[in-house]
């Protein structure tokens, strides 16, 4: 699993911003930095419905620090952008629908009693101006949340 002080793993994937456009992160570092990797389980779930809309209310504070914030997950880039719209999110979703970035960060978890294999465990990395991850946050449980006062110290701290 990548840790703080590693290079991030570079990936490209599609993005979901109303409509779908590829991203790849190393690209994106030269203008976007710090950034921020909220990886979440999957659309239209309940805790992590409550994240990706925390990081919402708390946008301005990132672009304040001029970092940019990207929820990851493995649903497909068109249900991201229903997700999105449903709960107006006004940063991108990347899809991670190939399983190629969970498993490059090492955050695949499966909910075998539900029959569900290869989401994302609730994670977070914040990867800076020279590829390098700053912070990193991986929960083994799906229903905890980020400490979300402690991304947005890590992105100051990275900006």
């Amino acid at each position: 699993m990548p840790r703080t002080g590693d290079t991030a793993p570079d990936f490209t994937a599609p993005l979901a911003t109303g409509d779908v456009e590829s991203i790849t992160l190393s690209e994106r570092l030269e203008e976007d930095a710090p950034v921020v990797l909220a990886f979440f389980p999957g659309a239209f779930t309940g805790v992590c419905t409550t994240e990706m809309c925390t990081f919402q209310d708390r946008i301005a504070a990132f672009d304040d620090l001029e970092a940019t914030v990207y929820g990851v997950s493995v649903d497909s880039p068109f249900a991201q952008n229903e997700f999105r719209e449903q709960n107006d999110l006004s940063f991108g979703l990347i899809s991670d629908f190939e399983k190629e970035i969970i498993d490059d960060y090492d955050v695949r978890m499966d909910f075998a009693d539900l029959g569900v294999y290869g989401v994302a465990k609730r994670s977070v990395f914040v990867v800076d101006a020279d590829g390098e991850i700053t912070y990193s946050w991986v929960s083994d449980d799906p229903g905890v949340e980020p400490d979300y006062d402690e991304v947005e110290q890590a992105v100051a701290d990275a900006a």
